[in-house]
């Protein structure tokens, strides 16, 4: 904690940012300002690299106010934050990306539901920054394909939240075992890590979606590609597979924009729907069923996280 700031001004929170590449350097600084920046202040900002000697040693010299762990863990996005998650000392712990921004207000957003103890965990909206023009056959109803919420998203109880933007309790968290580090061939292409998290969090408490809260995403030129919205919504219909998730994108999606009379967008509805069905069936034919960690897997979590 800086000694600048005043203690009554810090939350009980640690904000745990996961990176991995060099590549996102400049975006990682960002997030970490940003993350600085909220009001109250984080009590820590937890910085934790994935398996990259050379990166923990650039964050260690050059970022300062932070501390700067390596994942204890399995490669990837889940042992990462968990490493993060189980180093906090703090009731709460966010998570953000290391290539996103949080605007101000961020962090009390996604503070204030947990006033009630019935909230076990809570997301906030995540807002597109396209790198161009926005393709005009994107569909509003498909934003989660680029990692974004859908504006319209209402405030209230959720089923699920995404990753890149998410508060919980942190004894919850620790008694499911963190974020499964293991999904399958789906896991590391879309978001099921954190539907499963959701769900087996949801058993001791709500999850609430804040839309106040929140952070933009670059979407970067490789993302605003048609084969790449398809390679999304197919990897969308394993994860629904695997952990039951349904967006209910589809639904009314077509309708709407006929209304609106966008038929480029209508046609990438269709598509979209065709992509995802593709990608639920291929899992149901040849997926692997997802085990569930153990009371002993996630001790053994913990104890790696514990402060040394």
């Amino acid at each position: 904690m800086s000694p600048s700031v005043n203690s009554d001004d810090v939350s009980p929170v640690t904000v745990v940012i996961p990176c991995h590449t060099e590549r996102r350097w400049t975006t990682l600084v960002q997030a970490v300002e940003s993350a600085k920046a909220q009001t109250p202040a984080p009590a820590e900002i937890v910085v934790v690299v994935d398996h990259n000697a050379r990166l923990f040693d650039k964050i260690k010299h050059e970022l300062d106010g932070i501390t700067v762990l390596a994942n204890r863990f399995r490669r990837g996005v889940a042992g990462t934050r968990n490493s993060g998650a189980f180093h906090a000392i703090t009731p709460l712990v966010a998570f953000l990306d290391d290539d996103v921004r949080a605007h101000e207000g961020w962090l009390a957003g996604l503070l204030a539901p947990f006033a009630d103890p019935a909230v076990t965990g809570a997301g906030g909206a995540i807002l597109p920054a396209w790198s161009g023009r926005r393709p005009d056959w994107f569909p509003d109803e498909y934003l989660w394909a680029v990692g974004a919420t859908h504006s319209p998203l209402p405030a209230g109880v959720t089923p699920a939240t995404e990753g890149s933007s998410m508060a919980v309790r942190r004894e919850a968290f620790a008694a499911v075992g963190g974020f499964p580090e293991s999904h399958g061939r789906a896991s590391d292409r879309l978001h099921s890590r954190e539907d499963e998290l959701c769900r087996r969090m949801s058993e001791s408490g709500r999850w609430v979606f804040v839309p106040d809260a929140r952070i933009h995403h670059p979407v970067g030129p490789e993302r605003m590609t048609f084969r790449f919205f398809l390679h999304r919504c197919f990897a969308e219909g394993q994860a629904a597979v695997i952990v039951g998730r349904d967006r209910r994108t589809s639904r009314g999606a077509l309708l709407r924009n006929m209304r609106a009379g966008s038929l480029r967008r209508s046609w990438a509805v269709v598509a979209g729907m065709t992509a995802t069905a593709m990608g639920s069936m291929i899992e149901l034919t040849t997926g692997q069923p997802v085990p569930r960690p153990s009371v002993a897997d996630n001790r053994r979590k913990i104890a790696a996280g514990v402060r040394r």
